[in-house]
């Protein structure tokens, strides 16, 4: 069993994609997300919690207020990417991980997974879980 706790947030960006495939997205344009973020963990804490959800929340705030309103071509660390929703998945789940390495997060110490997921809208979305 494993119980979950999941925080949401926003992002607004800019970006083009290189590939004949992306067709007319290869053209800079905008993309507004809906950010989700769900902690995994097999057993609570001492407190009977997952993770500090207002914690989580203000981490999580910050990942994606480092990407807002920015063109992504242009964010240094992201250079030579398709920022593709799948992409952004991983980069917004990696940071939160190592949030949580470097003790940001809380102790952590029963975190065990994490899945992020970008709603493009409300059709269409992709996710990325990982191992903590």
């Amino acid at each position: 069993m494993t119980f979950t706790v999941t925080v949401r947030d926003h992002m607004m960006i800019a970006h083009s994609f290189a590939g004949e495939s992306f067709g007319p997205a290869q053209r800079l344009h905008g993309a507004t997300f809906i950010v989700d973020a769900t902690f995994g963990a097999a057993a609570l804490d001492a407190s009977g919690v997952v993770i500090d959800i207002g914690r989580a929340a203000e981490i999580l705030g910050e990942i994606t207020g480092s990407l807002t309103y920015r063109n992504l071509d242009d964010e240094p660390d992201l250079q030579g990417s398709n920022t593709t929703t799948e992409v952004l998945c991983q980069v917004i789940a990696d940071r939160l991980a190592e949030r949580v390495h470097d003790g940001t997060l809380g102790a952590g110490q029963q975190l065990q997974s994490l899945l992020v997921t970008l709603h493009e809208s409300h059709i269409a979305w992709a996710s990325y879980s990982r191992s903590l």
